[in-house]
């Protein structure tokens, strides 16, 4: 029970956080609709029965059962079709649903308001709308940023010896425990000792981990000074390095992989001991290459999706394990949120900051996903609105008729078949996060 209630805790703020994000995605279309004269008749949080709503002037607000998504209505989403109208017969079916899209359109188009109509904004102006709910996502993901960046801070290698190994065992090894026969590690052999702080190396002073071990792994088999300080004084240990299998990293850090994915070996120095960690608070001018690297992160999921589903797939039906990085669903995101919020282990800031962490890459999320250039996302209407514009120019550089706004009625079939491929996807991450969860703790 003491674990439960923080678990349904951490649920529920994501939720709610979710809901505020999509909301003002929503209202991130609504204020510049109504700016530009639109008439905007909905402003919905969620799909299905209504919850509650209230009308306020033209525009009824309101709660729906589904906490899935939400939508604005404005009249007058697509143009009158050109010519006589086409009826739906057996044969017809998708001819029929360009048709329905058009009635439905115009019906919303009560009399004296044909110039409020979506379609007859200019194409800059449905550009702003339409990109008006990412932008507001994008601006969530900035500001929840710069709170886990600027004031959580961020978890980062310090100078300090967190632990030092009793044996020397290769990179790829999969013992994790020392056995009689495995080498001692030359660091505990000179004395090294978990919360000495690293002073220098080899002669050469040290600002970050990343440049002791740069300095080691440089210097196998050679004695080196390395100058610590322990309960303020400093100390000089003299350790000698051993030539050792190890992850190549690269300036940061980082495991260098190679084409497969795997992670690259070398021979080089290695001493054994690894760092503790501290909480870093980040300058302001780290927030939004965070933003971006996040958004390339999610670009890069959703240009792959495809073949991660089908892993995701394999996974869910199958032996294998879900991939961390991997896509989840909303019931995946929950479950990690409660998952950190029962954490016992972690003090109670850093369970606040993973879940800003959570709500600030939902946001991200959110903001790449409606970017997708296919209808019903805001994206498609994006690229329509563009399409137009490209159209008109040419029209008017060679002289021709105006050709009109794009008819996107007529992507209605194609519409119909983005709804239900990604209604399968989710079906699948769902159920892929309930029988066969990411594990990230």
């Amino acid at each position: 029970m003491d674990s439960v209630l923080p678990f349904i805790l951490g649920v529920v703020i994501i939720v709610v956080g979710l809901a505020l994000s999509i909301g003002l995605h929503e209202i991130g279309h609504l204020v510049p609709a109504k700016l530009f004269g639109v008439k905007v008749t909905q402003y919905m949080i969620g799909f299905g029965p209504t919850i509650w709503s209230r009308r306020r002037g033209e525009t009824e607000y309101g709660v729906k059962a589904i906490p899935l998504g939400g939508y604005i209505a404005m009249i007058g989403m697509f143009p009158p079709g050109k010519g006589e109208r086409v009826q739906e017969d057996s044969t017809g079916f998708f001819r029929g649903l360009v048709q329905d899209a058009r009635d439905s359109s115009m019906e919303s188009i009560t009399a004296g308001d044909e110039d409020r109509a979506f379609y007859r904004l200019p194409v800059w102006k449905r550009i702003v709308v339409m990109f008006g709910g990412p932008f507001m996502n994008l601006v969530l993901a900035v500001v929840l940023f710069g709170v886990l960046l600027m004031g959580f801070g961020v978890a980062q290698a310090s100078t300090t010896v967190g632990s030092v190994s009793a044996c020397a065992l290769p990179a790829t090894s999969e013992r994790q425990t020392c056995e009689a026969g495995d080498p001692a590690a030359p660091g505990a052999a000179a004395g090294i000792e978990p919360g000495d702080r690293i002073v220098s190396v080899a002669g050469k002073p040290i600002d970050t981990w990343n440049e002791s071990t740069a300095i080691i792994r440089d210097h196998p088999n050679e004695q080196i000074d390395l100058v610590v300080v322990r309960d303020g004084e400093e100390i000089t240990l003299a350790v000698t390095p051993m030539l050792s299998e190890r992850y190549q990293t690269d300036a940061d850090g980082a495991v260098v992989t190679d084409a497969s994915g795997e992670p690259v070996t070398v021979q080089a120095g290695f001493v054994g001991m690894s760092p503790a960690t501290e909480t870093v608070q980040q300058p302001v001018t780290a927030v939004l290459p965070a933003v971006g690297e996040n958004v390339a992160g999610v670009a890069g999921i959703i240009l792959n999706l495809p073949q991660r589903i089908i892993d995701v797939a394999n996974a869910a039906f199958g032996p294998g394990e879900r991939d961390p990085n991997g896509p989840i669903s909303v019931v995946g995101v929950g479950r990690v949120a409660g998952e950190i919020a029962s954490l016992d282990e972690i003090p109670l800031a850093s369970k606040a900051a993973g879940l800003v962490g959570i709500l600030a890459s939902l946001n991200i999320a959110l903001f790449v996903f409606n970017m997708i250039p296919l209808l019903p996302l805001d994206g498609g209407h994006i690229a329509g609105a563009l399409w137009e514009a490209i159209r008109r120019g040419f029209a008017k550089l060679f002289r021709r008729p105006d050709p009109g706004p794009v008819d996107l009625a007529k992507l209605m079939p194609l519409t119909l078949g983005v709804v239900v491929v990604f209604g399968a996807m989710s079906a699948l991450l769902i159920y892929a996060d309930i029988v066969k969860p990411v594990q990230l703790l």
